[in-house]
């Protein structure tokens, strides 16, 4: 993506957030723009079961050959930072192609669970706690996109510590709490959750209730996100640009925040 459609992506964001916009004023500082996304390659972390498999790629033509370098590419939907469709979860739901653009871009507030986590990793964000960040921010204000932010990233490089699978066979990972999911995307009116890890359900869970939850609400979920550390608690706005698959349960996305 070329700095210029970058900066004009920014500000129809901005537009959309009420920002005013100046065309005469001085660009878009970069050291504003946040990118929450894990770069694509064989060691990019995805789910460990069923037919998942690493990302793989491979030159179909290169320029000594043919002229010109192109490479051909093999990959789950749910793998690296992606969009959970709302179909991924729920019967009659949309799929990735069929969510609305304005739903891919709003403000962003951020939960920080990542003392608890580091202490327990089966840690969640409990309605109780979520309560208690209302009463010191104020409301979770409806529309948002709501990110949490776990720690988590700190093990993305090692997939081994990212996954922390027991000798069970059991992930073991902080998330949301299904009652946390539910106020958010209930009486809150979230457009989606989306967390450090590589699931919006804990990974020991085995019924995945946040993912019902948010897929049933017609709601998306964003998972392996990266750089959550450096966003505010509010304040942000967060743009969500995933692979438009036709009929897709998911697909990869890239993820940035514009800094207020």
């Amino acid at each position: 993506m070329t700095r210029r459609r970058t900066l004009w992506i920014a500000l129809a964001a901005m537009a959309g957030a009420g920002m005013r916009i100046d065309a005469a004023g001085p660009p878009l500082d970069p050291r504003r723009i946040v990118d929450l996304t894990y770069t694509l390659g064989p060691d990019t972390p995805y789910w460990p079961g069923g037919k998942y498999h690493p990302f793989k790629s491979e030159a179909i033509a290169t320029l000594d050959a043919d002229g010109v370098y192109s490479r051909a590419y093999c990959t789950p939907e749910h793998l690296g930072t992606h969009l959970d469709a709302p179909n991924h979860f729920e019967k009659g739901q949309i799929a990735i192609d069929q969510i609305p653009l304005a739903d891919l871009m709003a403000p962003a507030v951020v939960l920080d669970i990542s003392e608890k986590a580091a202490k327990d990793a089966d840690a969640l964000l409990t309605l109780e706690q979520l309560r208690a960040w209302e009463a010191r921010h104020g409301q979770v204000p409806k529309g948002s996109i709501v990110l949490l932010r776990t720690g988590w990233g700190r093990r993305a490089a090692d997939a081994v510590s990212y996954r922390n699978m027991d000798p069970e066979g059991r992930l073991h990972f902080p998330s949301f709490a299904s009652d946390a999911a539910t106020y958010l995307v209930g009486p809150r009116e979230a457009k989606a959750l989306g967390i450090d890890t590589l699931s919006i359900d804990a990974g020991i869970s085995k019924d995945f209730p946040v993912h019902h939850v948010v897929n049933a609400a017609g709601r998306y979920g964003l998972e392996n996100l990266a750089n959550l550390e450096k966003l505010p608690a509010t304040g942000a706005y967060l743009i969500v640009a995933p692979m438009k698959i036709g009929g897709g349960t998911g697909g990869q996305a890239r993820v940035f925040a514009l800094l207020p």
